[in-house]
């Protein structure tokens, strides 16, 4: 019943927020002849070069994702194909799934393959790790944006949000992986507790200095990419403007999709790139829409392109995207351990009462 309810909560806040975005466009939009006509005049030699961009940048961030679970595990190590499978099954989930089931779903992936026994929970952790570097590489985006162009005030908040959960996650990620005080953490905390430990079985990396600045090199040259990806996007649809202005869409895409209230944001993220477009740099609203549709557009057919042959390649289908366990149900080698020492406590206490 609760979950029903829930249900119905999250369909309602989805449909009261896609009403407010489609009353926005209503009523600040342009003429949608003008949007067409932007379309009509795109340039495609530039679209395949930031659809290349993209590509790069998905290949890079697995590598990071690859550096860090390298440092988590024995060997043998997972091949580099192996790890892009299963990111790019990730993207797939992401880009078509409401939630981050992508996260889940390319720790599902991947621990088929693994041969260690238990590898789900380090796993998670990696995915934790990596989003960690993710979060510092954000970080240095905002900063450049910031620096450099002008940021709507309706964005500012959630932008210092992501700062500074992103220095938070960083020091603790470092202090909990060199000093074991931060295990005391986890005690008695539900489910929580069980986050805490799968957080901390993917900080491997956090001990050994140089494999971290790797994998953040490689974080930061993905969003490098992805950024240079937004401005050759920009010029397919004739606007102009400097690198700021590129990485102020990039930087208000991904806060238009920091809660998917449905599938890509489709429509809220057109609104959010349009509009300060318009005000900032005198961009047409027709052209701004178009440019966001363009750009969401190229940024899924890496995500679904790449994903789609990897989900096939493994034999999976979108239903069972659906169904990827959560991290409540991950089972950590302290769940294991704990299990087996009330197993063998259950059978001495016969033995005791007995012979007493």
């Amino acid at each position: 019943m609760t979950l029903a309810r829930s249900r119905w909560v999250r369909a309602g806040i989805a449909l009261l927020a896609a009403c407010g975005v489609v009353a926005l466009l209503w009523w600040r939009g342009p003429a949608w002849s003008g949007v067409a006509s932007a379309f009509a005049a795109v340039r495609w030699a530039w679209v395949v070069a930031a659809i290349g961009l993209n590509l790069l940048s998905v290949l890079v961030r697995a590598l990071a994702w690859r550096t860090v679970i390298v440092q988590a595990f024995e060997k043998p190590h997972p091949s580099f194909p192996l790890v892009f499978s299963a990111f790019s099954v990730g993207l797939f989930a992401n880009a078509i799934l409401p939630g981050r089931i992508g996260e889940l779903a390319r720790v599902a992936v991947l621990n088929r393959r693994m041969p260690q026994q238990g590898a789900w929970a380090r796993l998670l952790g990696t995915v934790f790790a990596h989003r960690v570097f993710d979060l510092i590489a954000v970080t240095f985006l905002i900063v450049y944006v910031l620096l450099t162009a002008h940021i709507p005030d309706w964005a500012v908040t959630s932008l210092i949000v992501v700062v500074v959960v992103g220095v938070v996650l960083f020091t603790v990620a470092v202090m909990g992986a060199r000093s074991d005080h931060f295990a005391g953490l986890d005690e008695g905390l539900g489910a929580v507790r069980k986050v805490v430990r799968l957080a901390r079985y993917g900080l491997g990396v956090m001990r050994r200095p140089a494999a971290a600045a790797l994998a953040l090199g490689f974080q930061l040259l993905g969003w490098t990419c992805q950024l240079f990806a937004v401005y050759t996007s920009m010029r397919a649809f004739g606007i102009h403007e400097a690198l700021p202005a590129a990485g102020l869409v990039l930087v208000l895409m991904n806060v238009a999709t920091i809660f998917p209230l449905w599938p890509g944001n489709v429509g809220l993220v057109q609104a959010a790139v349009a509009l300060p477009l318009f005000t900032y740099y005198g961009v047409a609203k027709a052209r701004g829409i178009a440019f966001g549709f363009g750009l969401q557009g190229i940024e899924a057919s890496v995500g679904i392109g790449v994903g789609l042959i990897f989900l096939a390649r493994e034999g999976l289908s979108v239903a069972m995207l659906r169904v990827m366990p959560d991290a409540s149900q991950a089972e950590t080698p302290d769940d294991a351990a704990e299990a087996a020492a009330a197993m063998e406590s259950d059978a001495e206490r016969p033995r005791a009462r007995m012979s007493g």
